[in-house]
């Protein structure tokens, strides 16, 4: 099939769509229909846009991760801030989006991650590489808090940033469970305990 704008525009809105109504249903919540009427395409033109659910599931998750490690770079590449400094902001942008109840599709890592590994190889990978990429990033400005001064850690660069992500995502599940953002902040202490802040 030949990628022309209205093409990538319908494709782009059904995996907008997707992402809203998933974040607050989850995966096996949401039928095709549903993200079709949402998204205003007609009813059976999916297979159109996205050869199955498991093609469809897996280009929703590569988008997602695109879209949030662009945002993840920007942040923790802002001049005149020390790596620590970033780090944090990065952190206390997390609780903020993850300690409302309505995310807006900004937290499909912590809704879809145990779900969908079950359900999809696909799907599964590409959680793995765009968590995988999230905390590259994190490894990176750590390793550069060290170089700055800013930091210190006990272990490794990784292991520290993969532990991070690790607990602030555990730490995003308690959130949903408890109904309040207590378990993010007690993330944060931790955080900032670990860095040496």
């Amino acid at each position: 099939m030949p990628t022309t704008a209205r093409t990538t525009d319908t494709r782009r809105g059904i995996l907008d769509a997707a992402q809203r109504i998933m974040a607050r249903k989850g995966y096996s919540g949401v039928g095709i229909n549903e993200v079709l009427a949402e998204a205003g395409v007609p009813k059976g033109s999916f297979y159109h846009y996205f050869a199955s659910k498991d093609a469809f599931g897996e280009a929703l998750l590569k988008r997602y991760f695109d879209e949030y490690v662009s945002d993840m770079d920007r942040l923790l590449a802002r001049p005149g801030t020390s790596a620590a400094e970033r780090l944090m902001a990065y952190w206390r942008q997390w609780r903020e989006t993850q300690s409302v109840d309505e995310c807006q599709g900004k937290c499909l890592a912590v809704k879809l991650g145990a779900e969908v590994a079950d359900l999809s190889e696909t799907m599964r990978l590409a959680m793995k590489t765009g968590t995988d990429a999230i905390v590259d990033r994190l490894e990176r400005t750590i390793t550069a808090g060290l170089a700055d001064g800013s930091i210190a850690v006990d272990g490794d660069p990784r292991g520290t940033a993969q532990a991070l992500y690790d607990m602030w995502l555990g730490a995003s599940v308690m959130a949903k469970i408890h109904r309040g953002p207590a378990p993010l902040d007690t993330a944060l202490t931790a955080t900032r305990h670990l860095l040496r802040l």
